[in-house]
């Protein structure tokens, strides 16, 4: 009789355990769900938030194909992981439709390489956080055989051009305003990292040569005007040394 007992409370006691790690293993399995499931959408909001963004760069249709595909993908690894969850199919569907309606106004639309630089330091910056996004996730998707390589290499390419010319006409901006305010010394700084900026850049451009010229031309001129402000400083030291030698050599007045 004991040793049905004993035998009882094992029997339970290995019931307990088997359910309990039965239990954590469902718990663990919905853990990592909601977390996949999290991802996704973050890569969803991501890719449709760069698009929008996009209205602030050069356009290019390649770009809003891949951010919709990268979507479209996300969504069906929700559905696949949670295909009753609700409203996912409906995005799913919704994504689709973006995906096929970007692919249809690529066979019309061409790239648009015209940037002008933004006034506001503020978009300035939201910009360049934009291009390094795009940057990145082109190189995700590539790694991962979701792009062309020659497609990736264009689309990139288009990418840097922008950034290195956010760079180099924002330094040049500040040049312009440090040598109107005849502070040469701060103006040249600003245009030799520029001229350094483009000299590091390992694609040399149509932007690069003429930007070179004219920087060049630039701080030609500021030395020039340093030359002139040097040598009316000196006469300037000059004409107030002569003039204290006059007051201390000069006759003293009788009184």
């Amino acid at each position: 009789m004991i040793a049905i007992i004993i035998g009882l409370l094992i029997t339970l006691v290995i019931f307990v355990v088997i359910i309990s790690a039965f239990q954590q293993h469902k718990e663990k399995q919905e853990a990592d769900k909601r977390v996949k499931m999290s991802k996704q959408k973050a890569i969803i909001d991501e890719s449709q938030e760069l698009i929008i963004n996009l209205t602030n760069i050069p356009s290019s249709p390649h770009l809003t194909i891949i951010l919709n595909k990268r979507s479209v993908n996300a969504a069906q690894i929700m559905m696949e992981l949670s295909p009753d969850a609700k409203g996912i199919k409906g995005q799913f569907v919704e994504l689709k439709s973006r995906l096929e309606a970007s692919e249809k106004l690529a066979t019309t639309q061409s790239n648009d390489d015209n940037f002008i630089l933004p006034d506001n330091e503020q978009q300035v910056l939201a910009v360049l956080q934009c291009i390094k996004k795009l940057r990145a996730i082109l190189k995700s998707e590539q790694t991962k055989g979701e792009l062309e390589p020659q497609i990736y290499t264009q689309e990139d390419q288009r990418l840097d051009a922008m950034q290195l010319k956010i760079n180099i006409e924002s330094l040049m901006k500040r040049g312009n305003q440090a040598q109107n305010k005849e502070m040469f010394g701060s103006a040249r700084q600003y245009f030799e990292k520029a001229l350094q900026t483009m000299a590091n850049h390992p694609i040399k451009t149509e932007y690069i040569s003429a930007k070179n010229s004219e920087i060049n031309q630039i701080l030609e001129d500021i030395t020039n005007s340093l030359k002139i402000t040097n040598a009316s400083d000196a006469a300037q030291r000059a004409k107030e040394e002569e003039d204290e030698l006059d007051i201390l050599f000069q006759p003293k007045k009788k009184w």
